[in-house]
């Protein structure tokens, strides 16, 4: 909740929650004014599953995958939340992994 009062998307600029599980790692792009998610990805879709991949190489596909839907849903900007998680090693490939696709935050 500390995270949460300071941090919230809108429909022009959303908020892309990250969670990470052991195996796995989700992302959602959320507009809190209206509380839907616009989109989502995750490590679990077959295009990224199918690779034999480090949990790292894992974020990064991940974090392309998130920028790309993100452009075709025709979101530029995002605010990061990373949900508590320190901004170090699978947060951190996703998050520079989308800024390299070109996602702005």
């Amino acid at each position: 909740m500390r995270i949460r009062k300071t941090i919230s998307g809108s429909a022009i600029r959303p908020r892309m929650s990250v969670f990470r599980s052991n195996k796995q790692i989700y992302v959602q792009l959320i507009d809190d004014s209206n509380d839907h998610t616009m989109a989502s990805t995750s490590s679990t879709i077959d295009e990224i599953a199918s690779q034999k991949v480090n949990k790292i190489e894992q974020a990064k596909l991940v974090g392309k995958q998130v920028a790309q839907v993100a452009k075709s849903a025709g979101i530029d900007e995002v605010v990061f939340d990373r949900n508590g998680y320190l901004y170090h090693g699978r947060i951190k490939a996703l998050a520079e992994a989308a800024r390299e696709e070109g996602l702005k935050f």
